[in-house]
């Protein structure tokens, strides 16, 4: 019988799982992003919590455009850099 501890079996598996710089660099140009999304998901949340009032709707409105202002400021930041590997 083979006697393995959770340490050990939960350790066994984690070499590899780190991100890589290359991972970290996409997520901090995608941050402002997540944040954006992250603020919208909260409003919907406080929405769907009581009954729809005017101030809930602007705060909805406030939070999608700040979203897609996230989105194409990545889409603009994605066109202007040169890509590794890519033709010149």
């Amino acid at each position: 019988m083979l006697n393995i501890t959770v340490q050990q079996a939960a350790t066994a598996f984690t070499s590899g799982i780190e991100p890589t710089d290359a991972e970290l660099d996409a997520i901090d140009l995608e941050m402002q992003l997540i944040a954006a999304e992250v603020d919208l998901l909260d409003v919907q949340i406080i929405c769907m919590d009581r009954p729809a009032n005017e101030v809930d709707g602007r705060r909805l409105r406030r939070a999608r455009r700040r979203v897609l202002a996230a989105r194409r400021e990545l889409e603009n930041q994605g066109s202007t850099e040169a890509v590794p590997g890519g033709a010149a």
